[in-house]
């Protein structure tokens, strides 16, 4: 307590230094904090929007072996009714399971009867797709188990081929068994995908039509929503389990294993927040030890009193590694409090941007995450404490006379 008390007073004492420390360390930490908040933000829209806007939900179940063979030999990795049925039931068990769903994918030539090009399409369950995507449903509506034959077509996709919601295409390819087939198709709507590579070749259509087109009752994956990101690992083993002592040979995805972008994202993200993590924290160090440094210069004689009075050296060390101490947890102190401004700023400005891949905005967001900036203050007070033990064992070692002398 004597120590802490010895601190305060000091830091009073040359309150200017002092406060232009404290703001170092508090915009430091601010800082720190909001960029770690947006990037958290960052991260869960990204997976929000893969697991529900681009429909791949929060686990895949395939047949073994789809993953190394399946674009080769697609008609070898389907789930026929029967197995549909049996992971379903299986699936939708499970407590966390709020949906399983078949789909197949498709590819061949779409044409409008003058102009043809190929396509790569989607079958899906109208009803659980909707639930799925929830509010990633394009304005204009989802698909209509009702009318099989109406797709909803990428932008591009339709405008070079110069059709508009009520017109009508031909889709042609192979079946699974080699015929030729071809359907009719009728756009109910069309959409942006977010990405140049799909939105000149995406169609989403009810899976009914896509089993038509290739002649088949299957599917080459059932799609699995949870209700909660956190028991994706736990579903995941359950069905594993289970699936074994029922005797389904199947593998499991997760969706970030599905979705190389998320990953790059992550990546340059933690880049730059440690490159900007570094960077603030050596600016924090040497502001306490800039200020340290000066505060130890400037009261050469008092530490020689001190000493002349029977204070140890460990004892300067401490009284000087205190008051750095005290100043970080200041710093700190008021970093908090700005971030949580800021925070709340943000949060009733509500502003938007428009991400990478999306079509829609998106409203700007900063989480605050209690647990990282207890972490950081912690650090960070080390830190200062640290910057102001140098010095101070510099001025410890010392002798009395010098310090007595020193001008």
């Amino acid at each position: 307590m004597m120590w802490l008390k010895f601190a305060l007073r000091n830091i009073y004492k040359n309150r200017r230094r002092s406060a232009a420390t404290i703001l170092a360390v508090a915009l430091g930490f601010c800082s720190i904090s909001l960029f770690h908040g947006y990037t958290q933000e960052t991260y869960a829209g990204v997976a929000t929007s893969i697991i529900h806007g681009g429909g791949v939900g929060h686990l895949t179940v395939f047949k073994k072996g789809f993953s190394e063979r399946g674009r080769l030999e697609p008609e070898k990795y389907l789930f026929n009714q029967q197995e549909i049925k049996q992971i379903q039931t299986l699936v939708n068990a499970l407590p966390q399971v709020m949906l399983a769903t078949p789909r197949l994918n498709l590819s061949g030539l779409i044409s409008n009867g003058k102009t043809s090009t190929i396509f790569l399409a989607q079958g899906v369950v109208p009803d659980e797709d909707k639930q799925l995507r929830g509010e990633f449903i394009s304005k204009e509506g989802g698909l209509d188990s009702a009318t099989p034959s109406a797709v909803q077509m990428a932008s591009d996709l339709a405008t070079i081929l110069e059709l508009e919601a009520g017109d009508n295409a031909v889709i042609m390819g192979n079946t699974f068994s080699g015929m030729v087939n071809a359907l009719d198709v009728d756009v109910r709507n069309t959409y942006n995908t977010g990405v140049d590579a799909t939105n000149d070749k995406f169609i989403r259509m009810p899976l009914a039509h896509a089993q038509l087109f290739y002649d088949t009752q299957g599917a080459d994956k059932l799609v699995v929503l949870l209700d909660d990101i956190q028991h994706i690992s736990t579903v995941k083993s359950q069905i594993q389990t289970l699936a074994k002592q029922q005797g389904l040979d199947i593998e499991i995805k997760r969706w970030d294993e599905l979705a190389s972008f998320y990953h790059q994202l992550k990546a340059m993200f933690d880049m730059i927040f440690l490159f900007i993590f570094t960077i603030v924290i050596v600016v924090a160090v040497m502001s306490v030890i800039n200020t340290m440094s000066m505060t130890v210069m400037e009261r050469t004689r008092e530490i020689g009193t001190l000493r002349a009075i029977g204070v140890r050296r460990s004892g300067i060390k401490w009284l000087f590694s205190v008051e750095g101490g005290v100043l970080g947890s200041l710093g700190c102190t008021l970093g908090i409090v700005m971030t949580i401004l800021i925070h709340y700023l943000i949060k009733s400005m509500a502003l938007t941007f428009t991400p990478p891949s999306s079509t829609a905005e998106v409203t700007l967001n900063v989480q605050l995450d209690i647990g990282f900036m207890l972490i950081l203050s912690l650090l960070l007070m080390l830190l200062a404490l640290l910057s102001a033990f140098f010095p101070a064992k510099r001025a410890a070692k010392s002798t009395i006379v010098d310090a007595l002398g020193h001008v």
